[in-house]
């Protein structure tokens, strides 16, 4: 029996965090912002456009540093008027770091927001979060974590929506496909990233998979893990380098983000 054709979009607008803006995943234009696996994934589908005799239209309103409220507020009625056939939307890990957050409640307004994008008519990819168990400090979430993706998965049943399932990532639990300050990924990991969503959203599975879909779960080689020294030495850099001024900033009530605006607001053609 013949496979299925590919699905195709036309118009594909990214809402989200840090994660979906690319941080750590420097553009190799030289244009200063970042790429990510959003940025990816609409070359992808670009191809996939272009193969149908058609182009892609792209637009990613993501902002570092960005709550789920947030993008709820601020991003989602902007991408809703930009009428995509495709919305990712990928928040809340912001909210999650917080040890006060109501990871219930949290889930209900990504609920809505699904609800309205899926009546609005695009079809919606949601994200599970990374399994944290491998990265300092941050592991602490992982419970959390977990129960929200139970809570993302519930959600995709409920209104047919597609998930990005980052939590079944193992590859990932390498930390040399993160980024020095192991909360964003390294470019290796936003590309293996765009290629699990390319084929979840393409709608294939098994072996209607290609060899560069499935490369997204091939670890990396083996190399010598370092003592425990070395790992304190480390760790004891990473904390002053990255974890005091995220403290700071949280004390000080400031987000990486204040002043950011969306890299990508309007859906144009990619320029390739």
């Amino acid at each position: 029996m013949a496979a299925a054709p590919l699905r195709t979009y036309r118009r594909y607008v990214a809402v989200g965090d840090s994660f979906t803006e690319g941080i750590d995943d420097p553009d190799p234009a030289g244009t200063g912002r970042h790429r990510g696996w959003a940025d990816r994934l609409a070359e992808l589908l670009d191809d996939d456009a272009r193969a149908a005799g058609g182009r892609l239209e792209y637009a990613n309103l993501a902002v570092r540093g960005r709550r789920l409220p947030e993008v709820v507020a601020q991003q989602l009625p902007r991408a809703l008027e930009l009428a995509p056939d495709l919305l990712s939307i990928s928040a809340g890990g912001n909210d999650i770091l917080r040890p006060s957050v109501d990871v219930d409640a949290l889930a209900a307004q990504l609920d809505e927001a699904v609800g309205a994008a899926r009546t609005a008519g695009a079809q919606v990819l949601l994200a599970a979060g990374f399994d944290p168990a491998g990265l300092p400090v941050v592991r602490w979430t992982r419970g959390r974590v977990a129960t929200f993706n139970l809570h993302v998965w519930a959600i995709a049943q409920r209104w047919d929506a597609l998930v990005l399932d980052l939590w079944s990532m193992r590859a990932l639990y390498d930390l040399r496909l993160w980024a020095p300050d192991r909360i964003h990924l390294a470019p290796a990991g936003h590309e293996r990233v765009a290629l699990l969503a390319a084929a979840t959203v393409r709608g294939l599975h098994g072996g209607e998979l290609g060899a560069a879909e499935r490369e997204w779960a091939v670890p990396l080689p083996p190399q010598a893990s370092p003592g425990r020294l070395v790992r304190a030495g480390r760790d004891a850099a990473w904390a002053r380098t990255h974890l005091a001024p995220w403290v700071r900033r949280r004390l000080e009530g400031r987000s990486s983000g204040d002043g950011v605006s969306a890299k990508r607001p309007d859906p144009l053609p990619l320029v390739r």
